[in-house]
């Protein structure tokens, strides 16, 4: 059996956790390249025997792209079709399956093929898991973020690149990137960094991020913080964390004044450690916190960043 999977970017690794997903549909994966995302080179090792790579759509246009593997699909038939969980992924398959007319199931966590699939799948923001039967030929999928892992084959073969132009209709086109804004900040972005720290509302002011500034610089890490500060108009949305910010995978999250409401805890659940900070011993995000500590944070980030500093010489 075939599996499509739609790889937004080559190295990204929510796009390799799908294609790792997309094995247990079929022992045949193609992947679907739209907008230029990068060399197909490495996408071997990730088990991908094909790569269709569509041309002439470098714009993000998400009914175009969805038009482009529409018509791949139509051609291989294949099982399934998945996209990566990301923003992207979500909304290029949601027009896939109107175009389709079919189902589209969100943030799998597993799959066992028949006819209906039955799934695993992540709701609510990640607090709690739904078993629920997917129809549909093709079956229309995204990978939960960080549900799974990016694994390698162990014979990885050569793979096969495809050039096709996809006919896309005007009306595919009226929703379109025209222009991009650089992000207000420098640095490591939050998508990318290995330590995030971040600030809540307990933080009390946009003033008040200056220590978390200073232990994110000192640990070479970025600054993020939850809805209510965005809210609060203390930080810009590109610096928050959560189901309607950006979702991260640091190697370690450094939450100060965070409470741990469900749609941040959304955000931040690819992390491999948990560092929270607050006041309030009774606060939610202890209970996914791998190390706590109970108490200002004004207090308690300066302490440690005044550690950092001795231990370093500084």
């Amino acid at each position: 059996m075939t599996a499509l999977v739609f790889v937004e970017d080559v190295d990204d690794e929510l796009s390799q956790q799908a294609l790792t997903f997309a094995r247990a549909l079929g022992d045949d994966v193609h992947a679907v390249l739209v907008g230029a995302p990068g060399s197909a080179d490495g996408l071997a090792s990730h088990g991908v025997s094909v790569a269709h790579v569509a041309t002439g759509l470098e714009s993000y246009a998400p009914a175009a792209w969805a038009q482009a593997i529409v018509e791949l699909s139509r051609r291989l038939s294949p099982a399934g079709v998945v996209g990566p969980g990301t923003d992207r992924g979500t909304e290029v398959l949601a027009h896939v399956a109107a175009k389709t007319d079919q189902p589209m199931a969100a943030n799998c966590v597993s799959i066992t093929p028949g006819d209906p699939a039955s799934l695993v799948r992540v709701r609510w923001g990640g607090s709690l898991l739904e078993d629920t039967l997917l129809h549909g030929s093709p079956m229309l999928l995204t990978v939960a973020p960080h549900a799974v892992s990016a694994e390698t084959v162990a014979s990885p073969a050569e793979v096969v690149v495809e050039q096709f132009a996809p006919s896309v209709a005007d009306a595919d086109l009226i929703a379109h990137v025209s222009e991009r804004a650089g992000a207000l900040t420098a640095g490591v972005s939050l998508a990318d960094a290995d330590v995030v720290v971040s600030g809540g509302r307990g933080v009390g002011s946009a003033e008040g991020f200056a220590v978390i500034e200073e232990l994110a610089d000192l640990l070479a890490g970025a600054v993020g913080c939850s809805r209510a500060v965005t809210s609060a108009g203390w930080r810009p949305h590109t610096d928050q964390v959560g189901q309607t910010g950006t979702k991260i995978s640091p190697e370690i999250y450094i939450a100060c004044g965070i409470s741990g409401a469900t749609q941040h805890m959304a955000g931040c659940k690819g992390a491999k450690k948990l560092l929270a900070i607050n006041p309030d011993g009774e606060a939610s995000i202890f209970a996914s916190a791998d190390y706590a500590v109970i108490g200002d944070l004004h207090e308690v980030v300066p302490a440690i960043s005044a550690e950092i500093r001795r231990a370093r010489g500084q």
